[in-house]
């Protein structure tokens, strides 16, 4: 079973990472921004750890695949991201926003299942991709005009 180090140490661990991408958002202006996304990433995390728990607690007892429960969060999440997309006379908007938020989702389930490195540099990904990249769309964008 999992200790309530361990418990402690990855609901952390999705709180920080899930504060990093919601932090850029907020900075940005958009919306869901931090406690959104800190919510997500723990959320998401805790689901993990229950897959876990319940796969460890029943494993003897019962066939259990650990891995239904997280891929409800990826359907969850779905449905979440798709309410943040907004189509305009303008064009689409909220798509950046929505991948945010499930990739903050992917975060929380590899931070809740231990695989620590995976959330860490996702998160790294996530922000760079988030906060940097933006810049040289527009570059690009303003050369082909």
């Amino acid at each position: 079973m999992l200790s309530l180090f361990d418990t402690i140490v990855r609901l952390s661990l999705a709180f920080v990472f899930g504060g990093v991408i919601g932090l850029e958002r907020e900075k940005r202006g958009k919306h869901p921004g931090l406690r959104t996304h800190i919510l997500v990433c723990v959320g998401s995390a805790l689901i993990m750890l229950v897959s876990i728990y319940v796969f460890q607690a029943y494993q003897d007892i019962a066939q259990i695949d650990p891995g239904r429960i997280a891929a409800g969060v990826v359907t969850g999440i779905g449905f979440l991201g798709a309410g943040t997309i907004i189509r305009n006379p303008q064009g689409i908007r909220g798509l950046t926003t929505a991948g945010s938020v499930w990739i903050n989702a992917a975060i929380g389930l590899a931070a809740g299942c231990g695989y620590i490195s995976g959330a860490l540099f996702a998160t790294i990904i996530a922000y760079v991709t988030l906060s940097y990249v933006k810049r040289a769309e527009e570059k690009a964008h303003n050369k082909s005009n």
